[in-house]
């Protein structure tokens, strides 16, 4: 459970409860698709079905090395099944080219980076051969520059921290901590939180023994969902 879940680096008796009630209130609200198939097979009812997937923990497993969260040929097969007969978008935090990399399907929509950048199925390969331009939306084009710069300084000021790594997704960055000796996680969100302080359009959050920093634009994967 702790490898699938995000992993705070500080907390105290009063999150954990405070933790476990917001699980179990959001159990409640979006239940088990498994438990509920009857209903959504009928919610569906002369709708547009549309498949959105996550790729880290869902197509692959969550892993030591991010470079090696590999998808297998079997999930494979079923994504490419499942766009031939629904449009179907993979929205995660990593880059497009990191993702496609590892999925190697032309058939379906990428949304990388968080969301903030998406392409689309080639024409030959689209849901219904409607024809597509590649890049559909980049909202955070501008920042791209800042974002390299932090990237360079965060690998230097990173580096004498054992397992540490930092994760260009073009439009965001990751630094991993899986690797990392559980004692040193604080100094090491630390020391990326005083990189950031010269760069406000930036955001730091975290995930699952990652920290994400992100420009600071109204845009997330949720909105992602809805312009796909």
């Amino acid at each position: 459970m702790r490898d699938s879940s995000p992993t705070r680096l500080r907390s105290s008796s009063r999150d954990s409860v405070s933790d476990n009630d917001h699980k179990t209130s959001w159990i409640v609200r979006f239940p088990s698709a498994l438990n509920m198939f009857d209903e959504i097979v009928n919610a569906a009812k002369g709708k547009q079905i549309v498949m959105f997937l996550d790729y880290d923990g869902m197509l692959s497993p969550i892993v030591e090395d991010p470079d090696k969260a590999y998808i297998t040929h079997e999930m494979r097969e079923v994504v490419k099944n499942v766009a031939l007969n629904f449009p179907t978008a993979i929205v995660t935090g990593r880059s497009i080219d990191k993702v496609r990399g590892f999925v190697k399907l032309n058939e379906i929509y990428y949304a990388g980076s968080h969301g903030m950048d998406i392409e689309g199925p080639t024409s030959e390969y689209a849901y219904g051969g409607e024809s597509n331009q590649g890049v559909l939306f980049q909202p955070a084009r501008e920042f791209v520059p800042m974002i390299e710069k932090v990237y360079k300084i965060l690998e230097e000021k990173t580096k004498w921290i054992p397992g540490a790594m930092v994760e260009n997704n073009k439009f965001c960055l990751s630094v991993h901590f899986r690797r990392v000796d559980e004692k040193r996680w604080t100094g090491l969100a630390e020391q990326v939180k005083s990189v950031l302080i010269d760069y406000p359009q930036l955001k730091l959050t975290q995930g699952r023994k990652v920290l994400e920093i992100r420009p600071t634009i109204k845009w997330d994967k949720g909105q992602a969902l809805n312009f796909c």
